[in-house]
């Protein structure tokens, strides 16, 4: 195959090598993985208040440490990818939860804000390594008619991670204190290293095509499903900021359990994002696009009501929930079809634009929201765009279930 992407291209790659127990083993070490990196994700924003006391910064500041983490893990997601793909996810995931580790060390001895944003900046690199890593290692480990499934899974795990730490941190700060927190993020990084190192099956990747690497970068399909990660996981963590704040301002819901429900919004990948990959292996990639870009749309147009009912909040933050979530397996096992010599660096360039939609696309609708002075707009212009999107999706090569079949 060569740099560009394959004219006829399969859901899913050749099949794996490994026997479907191994397979199954191998979807688990993965899982493990995903879940002890991503709390890093969000495992500082609940000590926040306890942070800015004890280092005298502000909540603008304390942003700039959630910014930290993605700025890297965006900058990762490509020669990361690269990495992945020359030298193996086996080695190279070792490294990088070292780093995640080493972050959470560094943290839980910081002495000053600067130092918290450093190591927050460095557990970010190590992040970036992870996903890329775990994905790639997924999509060649179980390659074949379970790969969505197991995608799907490796997803939600990332999902359950983030989330989870939301809800255990504050306990946790309460009964041990901040520092012991990032004390056991890190042990969760080197737990993970060494279930990593000591059962993930080796699996070999199929060697990169010659070319050049930015011929690659610059194919229209991996820019395609770009865009949609953009208006999918990307709106998934601007949505669910502006429910919260919708909730609080709104309908006077106590803070505790607006950010309960506006968490939903992520912690459904759990569910959706396997589900997507099981529907995956039932039909094509073009529909699941579709009815994910209508959920979103229909969910943030809800809010755009005069007056709503918590129902409807309820309603809206579920189809908000599912719909961010379900294309992940779809569209993460295309991008390594696309490539499979370079697997990693296409979900990079992928997951890459998601990301920076969280970076640019949070302080843009802030924006329109102060401007106009209501939260409408902003709920407007997020599922208007959800809807835009829908243009793209008959620009994504054709992939149904039943070709595959017949071996076309």
């Amino acid at each position: 195959m060569s740099v560009v992407q394959s004219s006829s291209v399969t859901g899913a790659a050749n099949s794996s090598a490994l026997s479907g127990r191994a397979q199954w083993v191998a979807t688990i070490c993965g899982c493990f993985v995903a879940f002890a990196y991503s709390a890093n994700y969000t495992n500082h924003a609940p000590l926040a208040p306890v942070l800015m006391q004890q280092f005298g910064f502000n909540q603008a500041l304390a942003g700039f440490l959630t910014t930290g983490i993605f700025a890297t893990h965006a900058a990762t997601q490509v020669p990361g990818g690269h990495i992945v793909d020359r030298f193996g996810a086996k080695r190279v995931l070792l490294v990088a939860l070292g780093i995640v580790a080493i972050g959470n060390l560094g943290m839980a001895s910081a002495g000053a804000y600067w130092q918290l944003l450093l190591f927050k900046i460095v557990s970010g690199m190590g992040t970036g390594v992870c996903f890329v890593g775990g994905a790639r290692y997924i999509h060649a480990a179980v390659a074949g008619p379970r790969l969505n499934v197991a995608q799907g899974l490796f997803g939600g795990s990332i999902q359950l991670g983030a989330g989870f730490v939301i809800l255990a941190v504050p306990r946790l700060s309460l009964i041990a204190g901040w520092r012991m927190t990032f004390l056991i993020s890190a042990g969760m990084a080197l737990t993970a290293a060494f279930i990593w190192f000591a059962a993930a099956p080796d699996v070999v990747f199929p060697p990169s095509p010659p070319g050049q690497l930015h011929k690659m970068l610059l194919a229209p399909q991996l820019w395609l499903l770009g865009i949609l990660q953009m208006v999918t996981f990307g709106f998934s963590v601007i949505v669910g900021s502006w429910v919260v704040v919708f909730l609080k301002q709104i309908l006077k819901v106590p803070a505790t359990e607006a950010g309960l429900i506006g968490s939903l919004v992520l912690l459904l990948g759990i569910v959706s994002r396997p589900l997507g990959g099981y529907l995956r292996h039932h039909m094509g990639i073009r529909p699941i696009l579709l009815m994910s870009l209508l959920m979103i749309s229909l969910g943030c147009f809800a809010f755009m009501a005069a007056s709503i009912s918590m129902a409807t909040a309820w309603t809206a933050v579920i189809l908000l929930g599912l719909g961010v979530s379900m294309p992940y397996a779809a569209m993460f096992s295309r991008a390594g079809a696309l490539f499979p010599g370079r697997a990693g660096t296409a979900m990079g360039l992928v997951n890459m634009l998601g990301i920076v939609m969280i970076l640019g696309g949070a302080p843009l609708v802030g924006h329109l929201a102060d401007l106009t002075g209501t939260f409408r707009a902003s709920f407007a212009f997020l599922g208007g765009c959800s809807l835009l999107a829908c243009l793209v999706i008959p620009l994504i090569d054709r992939d149904e279930p039943h070709l595959r079949a017949e071996g076309r």
